[in-house]
């Protein structure tokens, strides 16, 4: 498949998903909710003033994030129209919501002290692209936080990869790919950032932490 049908089939499915994604009727995306504790725990680390949520969706973690920092500026940005359609339904102050591609960020460079990244990155067709632009918006000292599928065994990934993902897009699902720690730090390298920590958490979840060091 092309970067572009796989582009094509995300959006398509986000479409329809839009309306129900942040229900309890939302299937299969209501797994997401499990990682918002942990990125929330994260981002309290170290002090922001600008984040940028890639593949925010309907902005749940973004509503999450205005109501225990309302005074922090936050854009979201996602592939889907109707997603940020949604979001924007919200009316939450200080928040940006833009429709665009996260492989190709459309701010300034040096805009965000910190980048969120929760169950989205398995649908990027170019995943190094989406990892030079991060690296371009970040501020120095900067934080990627990433959260995604994964597995450990190679194996597995092999499996999900080369039999299952191909399935899944019968379905009408734009999935593209699952990622190991190497495989992520080799994407940071090439981009300049440097991995600070890479965690299986859970069941099949990657808890990942990216700075860019200058």
């Amino acid at each position: 498949m092309t970067a572009k049908e796989y582009k094509d089939l995300s959006v398509k499915e986000f479409t329809k998903a839009a309306e129900i994604y942040e229900s309890d009727n939302a299937g299969v995306y209501n797994m997401c909710k499990k990682d918002y504790p942990d990125v929330l725990a994260e981002l309290e680390k170290e002090p922001f003033t600008n984040l940028l949520d890639c593949g925010c969706g309907t902005g749940p973690m973004l509503t999450l994030l205005h109501k225990k920092y309302p005074d922090k500026h936050y854009t979201g940005i996602d592939l889907t129209p109707k997603m940020i359609e949604v979001a924007k339904r919200k009316k939450l102050k200080n928040v940006e919501l833009v429709v665009g591609d996260c492989e190709k960020l459309p701010f300034d460079d040096n805009s965000f002290d910190a980048v969120i990244c929760c169950e989205s990155f398995h649908h990027y067709p170019n995943p190094q692209d989406f990892f030079c632009s991060v690296y371009r918006v970040l501020r120095p000292n900067g934080r990627l936080i990433l959260r995604d599928m994964t597995m450990s065994s190679a194996a597995v990934r092999w499996f999900c990869n080369t039999l299952e993902m191909p399935l899944a897009h019968l379905i009408g699902k734009g999935d593209v790919r699952i990622y190991g720690r190497e495989d992520i730090k080799k994407l940071c390298k090439n981009a300049g950032l440097h991995m600070e920590s890479f965690e299986k958490r859970g069941f099949c979840r990657l808890h990942c932490v990216v700075r860019k060091i200058k």
